[in-house]
């Protein structure tokens, strides 16, 4: 009589590998189960704890709860994403010892959590939950479980649970500020995404951007005296398809004047801002809220174009994308360095400057050693229309600025 681990082994295998008709073979095997009366139930709960057993073994490499899910649903899709959240509950409920509280508010942010009563029961109800059979839900749970045996080491952001390591910065929840600067942030930020007048838009982002400064500079100098002051720590972003590289863009000038590094994985689709706790939840912020009002102001532009051009949708909007993020990183640095220069003058240079100074090393410091290896590559603009366009739509509300230099994509890693 087969062993359940033998059988989920042999169709883990059979997915990974290239012939088809073995891999269904494989699938129909563990339809059957073990033979015995309960079968079918012993696999469903073997396939439970295997999936289990492979998250833990993402953790010392580098991956959290979070970045699983994002990634489970961008290659497997919507459904599979929802099968690993429930892996991801299973695996939590089995941690022993200490846990760190930002690990729990990710699975919490997920909706991962124990619903079912028995394991051995869990596949038959997840399935009936989704409407499919059990021939879709194991097959489901197994290329799950073989694209997490298959993910690479990843750069170690946070200790997972028990890992221990050194203390990094610590980011809020999102939502979960606690700072009123923060919440006119998201005030201001929400106001400039529903307003249909791009110079509104660029004004009120401008002024989010101003007081995300003013608050960076004062958490800089509180952290400085402080005995324990944190360290650098770091956050993925989704830079999904399309226009991959165009976000990987716009997260990278974000990052820049909010004091960060990015470095962007185009094959896992997210790029990595190290900084300072207050500044990576000020990139992610604005990331997310520029990220809607580029999309906005290039659909604007398209229906702007000349009639009848022969140019493709794909290189506009690729042109348009590139040009709004370089124009409005050239905004938000501009908008930093006025907040520099007017808290020096309260606080004196010779007091801010070596805290600004020391933070960038340290920020600096932590990429080299997360990312040796980082390569950088050349932007290329195909489509001029784009290219003004996605200009002038970041530029609006300061019409006397140059046309910005071309600039290196992100790194790789």
């Amino acid at each position: 009589m087969p062993d359940a681990h033998a059988l989920i082994a042999d169709a883990v295998a059979a997915v990974r590998g290239t012939d088809v008709r073995d891999a269904e073979r494989k699938l129909d095997r563990l339809v059957v189960g073990t033979g015995a009366p309960d079968g079918t139930a012993v696999v469903d709960a073997a396939l439970l704890d295997r999936l289990a057993g492979a998250l833990a073994r993402l953790w010392p490499r580098g991956w959290q709860p979070v970045d699983v899910a994002r990634m489970v649903t961008r290659r497997l899709g919507a459904r599979p994403g929802r099968l690993v959240r429930d892996a991801l509950a299973a695996q939590r409920r089995g941690q022993a010892g200490d846990v760190p509280s930002w690990w729990d508010e990710q699975l919490d942010g997920l909706a991962a959590r124990v619903w079912w009563d028995d394991d051995a029961g869990w596949l038959a109800r997840w399935a009936a939950r989704e409407g499919e059979d059990r021939i879709t839900a194991l097959r489901d749970a197994v290329e799950v479980l073989a694209m997490l045996d298959g993910l690479p080491p990843i750069a170690m952001l946070r200790p997972p649970p028990g890992g221990g390591g050194p203390a990094v910065a610590r980011r809020a929840a999102p939502g979960r500020s606690g700072s009123p600067m923060l919440d006119r942030v998201r005030a201001l930020l929400a106001k400039a995404e529903s307003t249909t007048f791009p110079a509104e838009a660029e004004a009120l982002t401008g002024k989010a951007q101003e007081l995300i400064a003013r608050h960076s500079l004062d958490r800089a100098l509180v952290e400085a005296a402080a005995e324990r002051p944190d360290l650098p720590g770091g956050m993925r972003l989704s830079t999904d398809a399309p226009y991959a590289g165009a976000k990987a863009l716009l997260v990278q000038e974000v990052a820049a004047a909010n004091r960060c590094e990015s470095v962007w994985n185009d094959d896992l689709g997210f790029a990595t801002v190290l900084g300072f706790s207050g500044d990576l939840e000020a990139v992610e912020l604005l990331y997310t809220s520029l990220l809607v009002q580029a999309t906005a102001a290039m659909l604007r532009g398209r229906t702007e174009r000349k009639r009848g051009s022969s140019r493709r949708t794909k290189a506009y909007d690729e042109s348009f994308l590139h040009a709004f993020a370089l124009r409005i990183g050239e905004r938000l640095r501009a908008a930093t360095e006025q907040a520099d220069r007017q808290a020096a003058e309260v606080t004196g240079p010779e007091r801010l400057l070596p805290v600004l100074a020391a933070r960038s090393d340290a920020v600096r410091e932590r990429m080299e050693t997360l990312f040796p290896g980082v390569t950088r590559a050349r932007l290329t603009i195909r489509d001029a229309d784009g290219w003004h366009s996605g200009t002038s739509a970041a530029d609006r509300a300061s019409l006397n600025a140059g046309t910005p230099a071309v600039r290196p994509l992100p790194g790789r890693s």
